[in-house]
């Protein structure tokens, strides 16, 4: 009696401590942890935004427990290349991205974006977002509010104003500088200018993210200037959807491959980021020369509307198309022109064909200014060979990027790439072709770019790290964009969970918006 009643004493002296209930289990799953090391099985606990326990047989308590039998557990992705700039409050659950398994985007890529970036990052977080968004501080903006569209160097004094803005940017929480050199304003810099840039976001432990000056004729040389700004700023580089354009150029990947792979071994922090598609994606400028683009839209239009100019511009085009070894410009499709939607997915030989011009390159081309002087419009671009894209694919320091904005269904004839990125890449190149190995891949999409712009917590399935998680079919996963009917999610991604807040159930969007603005961090 006396052993019993001390037991009840020690019991109610000392109750047992109480079960853990977490927000989420996963259970069943083979987990690809981001590290590139092969998967095992085990459960997943959630709390409080963060991942608690990976254990087999997790049996606490959970609001909510996910049946992962059959299906990959992997960190969220993060697409490092992203044009989100204006266009996230178009659909802040952001499904273009959370349907293809992305739960982080970094913007302000080519060059282009919002200047004060503490304006831009509070604005982020009060929106709510399905996806957490980081961003760069934009060279062509910088420079623009400096010294608007002019094509001429800048002075002493307002390559001083530009790193005053690029300094407070990175203060501010932007995870590098980054450059356009294709596009206006930026065409018009020259490396010493970008390199003092540089210099600044160094100081901050940023990186240097690049859209080269040619991606094509000359890439050879537009890569080793990356790569001699990144020596000198003494800053980790980027260069973003590495590629080789125009099929003059095929094969040159063996030749622009090597020079990152030479650069890393000589101790130089050189990564790139792909797009798995034979086609580029930009303005239609990009067809006109670059000094008739400069002073902004009132001047080009002035200059394409003169006869002189107009020839030239010509003259220049078809110069370009016999370079492609090409007889028309069927490889450039228009996505989206405002003044005349009729034109979205059609090529500009269709296009001028429309207008009942005679079927000669020269007239195409005086389509295209034509629809310059209307204020142009974006444009698919064909002209990439698979076998460039498979070799790239293979460097191991190559991430998977959109190069997107958050699409909207129904608008224009875009790019695939923004609807369809990582589950092409599951499908095509790991699932049938078996270019490189899923662990891999996963790797490519999380952990590696979570390292090279310092996403803190993110990028691996491990315990302490926030919970950005993606649940998806291996089997099943696959990209429904097209070219030709491009408005389409991807499929086969049963969960997409965004620090820690279950944001797709059963491959539908729950309307959860948790993302957060993410700040640089060192």
């Amino acid at each position: 009696m006396r052993i019993l009643t001390v037991l009840i004493f020690l019991a109610l002296a000392f109750p047992a401590k109480a079960q853990t209930t977490y927000d989420i289990i996963i259970r069943n799953g083979k987990i690809i942890d981001g590290s590139g090391n092969n998967w095992y099985y085990s459960d997943v606990a959630i709390k409080d935004g963060k991942i608690v326990s990976i254990s087999r047989n997790i049996n606490q308590p959970a609001k909510k427990i996910i049946d992962a039998k059959g299906l990959i557990i992997a960190p969220g992705f993060i697409d490092v290349h992203t044009h989100l700039e204006g266009d996230e409050d178009k659909d802040p659950e952001a499904k273009s991205f959370i349907y293809d398994g992305v739960t982080t985007c970094v913007t302000g890529n080519c060059g282009s974006s919002h200047v004060d970036i503490g304006k831009y990052l509070h604005w982020v977080d009060s929106l709510k977002t399905s996806i957490n968004i980081a961003t760069l501080v934009g060279h062509n903006d910088v420079r623009e509010a400096v010294m608007g569209k002019a094509n001429r160097d800048a002075t002493p004094q307002e390559l001083e104003q530009m790193k005053l803005l690029v300094e407070k940017a990175m203060k501010d929480g932007a995870v590098g500088l980054s450059t356009g050199l294709i596009y206006t304003p930026g065409v018009y810099s020259k490396t010493p200018e970008i390199t003092e840039l540089a210099k600044v976001a160094a100081k901050f432990n940023g990186l240097y993210a690049t859209h080269m000056r040619d991606e094509g004729d000359s890439i050879e040389g537009a890569v080793n200037e990356a790569l001699t700004i990144g020596r000198e700023a003494k800053i980790p580089v980027e260069i973003s959807h590495y590629k080789i354009s125009g099929q003059q150029n095929w094969g040159k990947s063996k030749i622009t491959v090597p020079l990152i792979d030479a650069a890393r071994k000589e101790g130089l922090e050189v990564t790139i980021d792909q797009y798995p598609y034979r086609a580029s994606s930009t303005t239609i400028g990009q067809l006109i020369p670059d000094e008739v683009l400069a002073d902004g839209q009132d001047s080009v239009k002035a200059r394409l509307q003169n006869p002189l100019t107009k020839k030239y511009v010509v003259n220049y085009m078809l110069e370009r198309l016999k370079k492609r070894k090409l007889k028309h410009f069927a490889y450039v499709v228009v996505a989206y022109h405002s003044a005349d939607t009729t034109y979205n997915g059609k090529s500009v030989e269709e296009i001028n064909l429309m207008k009942g011009r005679k079927h000669k390159a020269k007239y195409e081309a005086e389509t295209v200014i034509d629809i310059m002087i209307n204020g142009g419009a974006s444009a698919v671009f064909h002209g990439m060979s698979e076998d460039d894209i498979k070799r790239i694919m293979k460097y191991p320091f190559n991430m998977f990027a959109s190069d997107a904005t958050i699409r909207v269904l129904g608008r224009g004839m875009p790019h695939p790439r923004g609807y369809g990125t990582n589950a092409r890449v599951l499908s095509k190149y790991v699932r049938e072709e078996k270019v490189i190995s899923l662990e891999e891949a996963i790797r490519r999409m999380t952990s590696l770019p979570a390292l090279k712009f310092h996403l803190k917590d993110r990028g691996l399935i491990k315990e302490g790290m926030t919970a950005d998680i993606v649940v998806f079919d291996e089997v099943q996963v696959k990209d429904l964009s097209t070219f030709d009917k491009p408005h389409a999610y991807s499929t086969g991604f049963h969960y997409v969970i965004v620090n820690g807040v279950l944001t797709v159930d059963n491959e539908k969007h729950t309307g959860a918006r948790a993302g957060k603005a993410l700040y640089r961090t060192n």
